[in-house]
């Protein structure tokens, strides 16, 4: 098949799909509701012959309009009692007849609905079939419709929020206008290509060079949005570190609400990584819990107060615990936050105070584990100062928490969320603050788009300024104007929509 284009002369259109086609909409899986959705020129014969009204006054379908019944099969024995609804295209989400039928949302209710209709006539639709006629249709452009995509995989408010505003048509507005710019720029030019001897006005290249910079920054701005809002979409990453027997599973436990890690009292019980999600009001934190650490060596010189309390073949660390260990350093490496666990009710370890000063400041919580052991008989409250006057004098921030009884826990997540949100989190000039309300952040097909239109738009400006010919500044614009066509989807190869929509769930 061809490229399709919608309202440019560069491409042809795609003839509008035929077929009827039909899904279940809703998750699968027993529910109160399940939809099944039928959309295409059959739609409303389709369901016409399987529904019965159970009202005597019911002659046809009224558009947006809730009808109660039955659906019957072809033997006229009752599949389900449901709900019709059906909007007539063009205004409907796909721009085509749509019914949807909702019954109830038992498996084999669904299954038999759908099996009745795919045997009169309808075809089973492909994932994000539904939302690829709403684009073909011009219902959507291609970035309302990847925000579709968006807002049902979002995890958080925020992330739904940064879909929403795409779907509402902010990013693809913006990148109208861009493009608008430079179609302007690009009729210019084409009046110094196809007429280099008449006498018309033409584009000082001063003026090119100057506009497809201001374009490339403009262009970077959108591509600023993408590192800020990955954060809210996908999650950040924060490692729970520390030596053998801190609490780090017990920690991780307390804080995602269940046992997910085995805890015990024997060290090197976690050998590998476990994570879990947390959600800090709105933001996704990927919380992994890491196998403590000691020394690959064999034997780690034992603290002061905890010399009797290990013999050489309790603390031996075998090639299993040793390989993650090294997973555990790895982690540490590349987490936007490390909370590093220290066992405040005993004094503190050299292997700790050495981690301690390996931590970098900007992203690092030390965490005062076992403080209601500090007042018990075998607690030591000078080893809880001791530990928190050390991550002073090192500029870590610390917070004192107890796993076994939750005190401290709020302040912890607040901590973390302040951490990984604050000017100084990972480094990052401007932090990850909350999103703005008005910013849009492209997705990764976006980003990569507007990237390569950007090292157009860079290079144009190079070309200018050498005072390069103005037929081969023009393949640079055309390139450029290309590219942003392909963000909207006015010019969309196959391949890219297959690729899009083959990501969508079925029935949307």
């Amino acid at each position: 098949m061809s490229s399709f284009a919608r309202g440019s002369a560069l491409d042809t259109p795609r003839e509008p799909p035929r077929e009827t086609i039909v899904a279940v909409a809703t998750a699968t899986g027993p529910g109160a509701v399940g939809i099944v959705r039928l959309s295409g020129p059959e739609s409303l014969p389709l369901a016409s012959a399987l529904f019965r009204s159970s009202s005597p006054r019911f002659t046809a379908f009224k558009p947006r309009f809730l009808h109660h019944g039955r659906l019957v099969d072809a033997d006229g024995r009752v599949l389900d009692e449901v709900l019709v609804a059906c909007m007539p295209g063009p205004g409907s989400f796909t721009g085509e007849d749509v019914v949807e039928l909702h019954c109830h949302g038992g498996p084999a209710v669904l299954r038999s609905v759908l099996e009745e209709l795919l045997a009169r006539g309808a075809r089973l639709a492909r994932p994000g079939e539904f939302t690829l006629r709403a684009f073909l249709n011009g219902r959507l452009d291609l970035t309302q419709a990847e925000a579709v995509a968006e807002a049902i995989a979002a995890p958080t408010r925020a992330a739904l929020h940064l879909a929403q505003l795409k779907l509402s048509g902010a990013l693809s507005r913006r990148i109208s206008a861009l493009r608008q710019a430079l179609e302007n720029l690009r009729a210019r030019l084409c009046l110094a290509v196809d007429f280099p001897d008449e006498d018309v006005e033409c584009l000082p290249l001063s003026e090119l060079r100057a506009a497809a910079l201001s374009a490339a920054a403009d262009v970077e701005l959108l591509l600023a949005g993408v590192e800020r809002a990955r954060a809210w979409r996908e999650g950040l990453l924060a490692v729970l570190a520390g030596r053998v027997n801190a609490g780090k599973s017990s920690l991780l436990n307390a804080l995602v609400g269940r046992r997910r890690a085995i805890v015990s009292a024997q060290p090197g019980t976690t050998r590998d990584y476990l994570e879990e999600q947390l959600d800090l009001s709105g933001l996704i934190v990927r919380l992994v819990d890491t196998a403590g650490l000691r020394s690959p060596q064999g034997l780690e010189g034992p603290g002061p107060a905890d010399a009797a309390a290990h013999t050489p073949s309790a603390v031996e660390v075998d090639a299993v615990e040793a390989e993650g260990q090294d997973l555990s350093r790895e982690f540490m490496a590349r987490a936007e936050a490390v909370l590093y666990v220290l066992d405040a009710s005993r004094p503190l370890h050299p292997g700790d105070r050495a981690a301690l000063n390996a931590l970098a400041p900007a992203r690092s919580l030390v965490v005062l584990n076992k403080i209601d052991l500090v007042a018990s008989a075998g607690g030591c409250p000078s080893a809880l100062d001791e530990a928190q006057n050390v991550a002073q004098e090192l500029g870590l921030a610390s917070v004192r928490v107890s796993a076994r009884t939750g005190a401290g826990l709020e302040e912890l997540c607040a901590a973390l969320r302040g951490r990984l949100t604050d000017g100084q989190a990972g480094g990052q000039a401007g932090g990850r603050a909350e999103p703005d309300p008005d910013e849009v952040a492209p997705n990764a097909r976006q980003a990569q788009v507007l990237s390569r239109a950007r090292a157009e738009l860079l290079a144009l400006a190079d070309d200018a300024g050498a005072g390069l010919p103005y037929d081969i500044l023009g393949v640079r614009m055309e390139a450029a104007c290309r590219l942003l066509a392909e963000l909207t989807g006015e010019i969309a190869p196959d391949a890219v929509l297959e690729d899009i929509f083959s990501h969508f769930c079925l029935g949307k």
